[in-house]
């Protein structure tokens, strides 16, 4: 397995590109230092505030890290439906006193911006959600030193990303928290059963590609990450486990929903972007997931004012609690201990899984 990712970082830990806050430089960079990958999210975020992001990040450390890009959406939902679900929250809005936005508001994120700040000033590692990038693009990141990582959830996507040139791929369970990083969104795939198990979706995956493969969902112990690696995989992706981190910044409503009895399971949802996400189950959820339509990013802008309102009104029920399937194993440890406890917990469990972890190799 080559070792295109495993020389940037000292224990095969990387922290997930949580958007929406919880990536913040202080998180990456604190997990960089400390022998992990750490990753900034520039999802939703202009093109301005990532690049500033970026610069707080080199500041804090000069370790390896990496920025996560969501790929542009195709605008193929049904506006009528996107109106029905406009006019079932309209007691939300008038609960929490805040205007639903506009569904309209855009659905390329700043691609093609953001793609031209990480060429011109290039960081260590760029990775994509939602789909995979053109050749093209995957090989200008080659020539100015960057590895590039592709997120997948099936087998198919990441033979498509191996063959477009991608470094690497982020295979992603269905335990994952947050957004499913299918590069196909299909509402006909909904229901209890979508989706993979990490394991059985990393053997899959294992068997038809030969670049490094990086294993992401539900993980929150060492020994799990012994697990994935002895499955095949060079390194573990962590997110939820991060997110109640005092570096994270993430609300601390949401940190605390992780380990509070109140919300004891997690379901994919659309209620609040449109796309499958798994989340803390809540009352926003309960009453208008089966009601959201397959319509991303116009739900995301809909219910953005939503959020935010019940975020400042101390409102976990309005909230989107976006939690992987471990979230009850969540630890209020700081990064950097956090990281040295997994790699003793990865060191602990690897004697009777047969793995080593060697900074490049995995046998």
């Amino acid at each position: 397995m080559s070792s295109a990712l495993t020389d940037l970082f000292r224990y095969p830990i990387v922290q997930a590109p949580m958007a929406g806050g919880a990536s913040c430089p202080q998180l990456a960079a604190t997990v960089s230092e400390a022998g992990g990958l750490g990753f900034l999210a520039a999802g939703y975020k202009t093109p301005e505030a990532m690049y500033e992001e970026i610069k707080q990040l080199r500041g804090q450390t000069a370790r390896p890290f990496g920025v996560n890009l969501f790929m542009p959406h195709a605008l193929t939902a049904d506006p009528a439906a996107v109106e029905v679900y406009r006019e079932q929250l309209a007691g939300e809005a008038a609960w929490y006193d805040t205007p639903l936005g506009d569904p309209d508001a855009g659905s390329d994120d700043a691609y093609d911006a953001k793609l031209a700040i990480l060429l011109d000033d290039p960081v260590p590692v760029v990775s994509f959600t939602f789909g995979c990038p053109a050749r093209a693009v995957l090989d200008a990141f080659g020539k100015v030193g960057t590895r590039t990582v592709v997120t997948v959830t099936s087998p198919a996507e990441a033979q498509a990303a191996q063959w477009a040139g991608a470094d690497a791929v982020c295979v992603q369970g269905v335990e994952a928290g947050g957004h499913q990083g299918t590069h196909r969104d299909d509402p006909r795939a909904d229901g209890t059963g979508a989706g993979l198990g990490l394991l059985s979706l990393l053997a899959l995956v294992r068997e038809i590609v030969q670049i490094p493969v990086i294993a992401a969902g539900g993980l929150m112990r060492g020994s799990q990450i012994a697990g994935v690696l002895a499955a095949g995989a060079v390194a573990a992706q962590l997110g939820t486990a991060f997110l109640v981190c005092p570096e994270s910044g993430a609300n601390a409503l949401h940190k605390r929903a992780m380990t509070d009895p109140v919300f004891g399971r997690t379901e994919l949802t659309r209620a609040f972007s449109g796309r499958p996400a798994r989340g803390l189950v809540n009352r926003f959820m309960r009453e208008h997931g089966r009601y959201a339509p397959a319509a991303y990013p116009q739900v995301h802008h809909l219910t953005s004012g939503l959020r935010k309102a019940a975020a400042k009104a101390g409102d976990p029920q309005g909230m989107a609690l976006w939690a992987g399937q471990g979230h009850r194993l969540a630890r209020e440890l700081p990064a950097a201990r956090l990281v040295e406890v997994l790699a003793a917990e990865l060191d602990a469990a690897r004697e009777g899984l047969g793995v080593t972890w060697d900074r490049g190799a995995v046998s």
